[in-house]
């Protein structure tokens, strides 16, 4: 395969990513619509296309057609490139997200993703989420708002505190891998106890601590400081309307199946199937067979990304010391005491 021909796939891999994470976020949003007004009883969006599907559409018309103001006393290059920034991250993260095994077509081997096989995908991963914070705080810095600074002086303060409790759970699960490979990760688990040899069944405390952590990364209720309406108008992005609003509502949303997607990587065997393909008829390497492994990737995806709204809509947030206390006084000895524990169980046995 030629160099024209490998740019061309990426290229195409990358267009085709795109217009799927765009319909990802919508549907994010329609569903925290719908799970929220199920669990307030109410009806929610049910007017605009049947049963309101086509709401977020709307939505997005409205973010298009809104004015987009700047503050006279903000910094305009800054407040500009901050939304960007945040978007970027969050697009750029997925060039190494391995969404199935590679397949045979018309005799080449195409990978499922557009990098997937990066033997340091763990690492940029972790580098990339943590860059996509700059685009926060610097919103809340250059807006000229009180409220705004507040915001993206929280947002850096949640992370310092749980990205290094995030990096550290996810320390147990290289230790029994061995390696920073996410594809090698999920092969990995699903090698023994009939696919179902899991990092969440070897790493329970890890993966608590890698949820809760995740949930801060995300800000999302209960660690949604950096946008407390109660206190703080909107946070970071009081100041921001029309596309540039939505540029940090589209972050936030794709964030979320970001968050579900490292988790199914992670701790819940990716897209390894729980039974042997060849009993379904399917042959390694085939396209059909990399079908169903998406699917089956996207099944455990949907049931993460639900529990994370279930969780918004469900418990209060913490007040902002408890998010301290939380962040270096449990989790942190936690997850340093199972680094240790891990170690010495990998090293006897």
């Amino acid at each position: 395969m030629t160099i024209f021909y490998i740019l061309l796939l990426a290229t195409i891999k990358g267009l085709i990513l795109v217009v799927m994470l765009l319909l990802v976020a919508a549907t994010n949003v329609y569903s925290e619509r719908r799970i929220a007004a199920f669990i307030q009883q109410r009806i929610g969006p049910n007017r605009v296309g049947p049963f309101g599907i086509l709401q977020p559409f709307a939505d997005v018309l409205k973010l298009f057609l809104k004015e987009d103001i700047v503050p006279d006393g903000a910094d305009k290059a800054v407040h500009g490139l901050a939304p960007i920034i945040s978007l970027f991250a969050t697009f750029t993260v997925w060039s190494v997200i391995p969404f199935a095994d590679s397949f045979q077509l018309f005799g080449y081997t195409i990978q499922a993703g557009i990098a997937p096989n990066v033997n340091i995908g763990l690492l940029f991963i972790l580098a990339m989420t943590s860059f996509g914070i700059y685009g926060i705080t610097l919103a809340g810095w250059s807006s000229n708002n009180k409220y705004s600074l507040l915001g993206g002086l929280r947002a850096s303060a949640q992370m310092v505190s749980y990205e290094l409790s995030m990096g550290l759970a996810i320390i147990g699960v290289i230790i029994i891998s061995g390696t920073f490979n996410l594809t090698d990760i999920v092969h990995a688990q699903g090698n023994a106890w009939g696919g179902f040899r899991w990092n969440v069944f070897l790493q329970p405390i890890g993966f608590l601590i890698f949820l809760i952590s995740a949930f801060a990364e995300t800000n999302r209720a209960p660690f949604d400081f950096p946008e407390a309406e109660q206190e703080l108008v909107a946070g970071y992005n009081t100041e921001y309307s029309g596309m540039r609003f939505g540029m940090f509502f589209l972050a936030e949303y794709v964030n979320i199946t970001l968050s579900a997607t490292f988790m199914v990587l992670l701790y819940f065997g990716g897209w390894v199937l729980p039974v042997n393909h060849e009993l379904l008829g399917l042959t390694t390497g085939s396209v059909w067979l990399s079908v169903v492994q998406l699917v089956w990737f996207i099944i455990k995806i949907c049931l993460l990304v639900f529990f994370i709204i279930w969780v918004r809509w469900t418990i209060p947030r913490f007040r902002y010391d408890q998010l301290m206390h939380i962040g270096w006084k449990i989790l942190m000895p936690v997850a340093i005491l199972n680094i240790i524990i891990t170690a010495i169980v990998v090293h006897l046995l």
